[in-house]
C-alpha cells in the first residue's frame, strides 16, 4: 500500500488533532465522561500517545512530520527537500483544520451545554496561564527547538521516495514510540506556562475552526 506523501500529511495531522482536540473537549467540556478531570500529565499523555498514533500511521509514507516547525527545521538541516515544504505545510494545516472540525462535531452537544466560554476556548485552543508575550513567546520558541532538535536526533533517515526521507527508530512496530515520548516530557516539562502548542497547525488550525463555529 502506497499513499501520496501530501495525503499522509493531511491524513496525520488529521488523526493528531482529532484525538489531541478530543481529549481537551473530554476533560473542558459539560457532561462528558471526563468532565472536570483535568490533570496535566493525563493530557500530556493524551497528546503524546495521539502524536504516537499518527506517526504510526503515517510515517512510512511521508516521515510524519505533522508539524510546519519540523518540516522547516528538517529542511533548514537539509534532511528534507525545500520543494515539499509547501505542499507540507499546506496539508498539515488542512488535516488541523478537518482533524479539529471532526471532533467538534463530535462533541457538539456538550458544546451547546458549556456556557463557560473558557471552557470552550480550551477545547481548541491553548493559552498562556499569565499572560507575557515575551516570556509566552520564548516557552514556546524554547518547546519547539527541543521537538524539531530531538526529531532530528531520532529521525534516522532509511529510505527516500520523492524527495522525502521516511523515518526508522530501529524499535520495529513501536518506531513512532519516541516522538510520542518526546512531546510527552515537552509538555509535562515545559507546557505548564502556554499549554504547548509546539506546532503551527496544532495552533491556528483550531483556531480558525473556533471562529468560525
Amino acid at each position: 500500500m502506497t499513499i501520496d506523501p501530501y495525503i499522509a500529511e493531511f491524513i496525520g495531522t488529521f488523526i493528531l488533532l482529532l484525538l489531541g482536540e478530543g481529549v481537551n473537549a473530554n476533560v473542558n467540556l459539560r457532561k462528558t465522561t471526563a468532565e472536570g478531570q483535568t490533570p496535566w500529565v493525563l493530557i500530556t499523555s493524551a497528546w503524546g500517545f495521539s502524536v504516537f498514533v499518527a506517526v504510526f500511521i503515517t510515517g512510512q509514507f511521508s516521515g510524519a512530520h505533522l508539524n510546519p516547525a519540523v518540516t522547516l527545521g528538517f529542511a533548514v538541516a537539509e534532511k528534507f527537500s525545500w520543494a515539499l515544504v509547501p505542499g507540507y505545510v499546506i496539508a498539515q494545516l488542512l488535516g488541523a483544520i478537518l482533524g479539529s472540525w471532526v471532533a467538534y462535531i463530535i462533541y457538539i452537544d456538550h458544546h451547546r451545554l458549556t456556557t463557560d466560554e473558557a471552557a470552550v476556548r480550551s477545547a481548541f485552543c491553548t493559552a498562556p496561564a499569565i499572560r507575557n508575550f515575551k516570556n509566552n513567546f520564548f516557552s514556546e520558541l524554547v518547546g519547539t527547538f527541543v521537538l524539531v532538535f530531538g526529531a532530528l536526533f531520532i529521525a534516522i533517515p532509511n529510505i527516500e521516495i520523492s524527495g522525502v526521507e521516511v523515518t526508522s527508530f530501529g524499535l520495529g512496530a513501536l518506531e513512532a514510540l519516541p516522538i510520542g515520548i518526546l512531546v510527552w516530557v515537552i509538555g509535562l516539562g515545559l507546557g505548564g506556562t502556554t499549554g504547548y502548542a509546539i506546532n503551527p497547525a496544532r495552533d491556528l488550525g483550531p483556531r480558525l475552526v473556533y471562529q468560525l463555529i
